[in-house]
Order: C-alpha cells, then sequence, then structure tokens
C-alpha cells in the first residue's frame, strides 16, 4: 500500500488564471489584449463588474478600465519624468 499520498495537510486548491481569463465577459477580453499595462483576470473583473454596476454600460466600463490604467501609468512615471 502507497502512504505517500495519504497527509494531515489540507489539499490546497489551485486557480487556473487562463480560466480565469476566459471567464471574462469578451469586450473586457478584448480591452485586456490590447492594453499597455499586464493585468490580473480578478483585477479586470472587479472592475468591470463595479463599472457595470453604477453605469450599466460596456462603453463606460470599457473607460473606467482605461482611465485606471492610465492614471496607473502617470503614477509610475513619478513627478521627474520627462513630460513627451
Amino acid at each position: 500500500m502507497n502512504h505517500n499520498a495519504r497527509t494531515s495537510l489540507s489539499a490546497r486548491s489551485r486557480t487556473n488564471p487562463m480560466a480565469a481569463h476566459d471567464r471574462l465577459p469578451p469586450a473586457a477580453r478584448a480591452w485586456v489584449a490590447q492594453a499597455v499595462l499586464p493585468w490580473s483576470a480578478a483585477s479586470v473583473a472587479r472592475i468591470w463588474r463595479r463599472a457595470l454596476a453604477q453605469s450599466g454600460c460596456e462603453k463606460q466600463a470599457l473607460a473606467r478600465l482605461s482611465a485606471i490604467e492610465r492614471a496607473t501609468l502617470e503614477k509610475e512615471k513619478g513627478p521627474y519624468a520627462k513630460r513627451a
């Protein structure tokens, strides 16, 4: 009998990032494909749900994602970065 598989530790559930990405709405998936920053599916889904709940409009949800990305990029530039 093989005792290697027995343990008192609980089994860890593993998340599949591609499955999470595949569960995003098509418009959000398309947005992620063209995004400048590497977004997690969880972050996109959270922002998408909130924006959609507030506006009820996919276009505005996409605009919210883009606005957050722009703000993040501006913040990462820092105060001493050259302006184009």
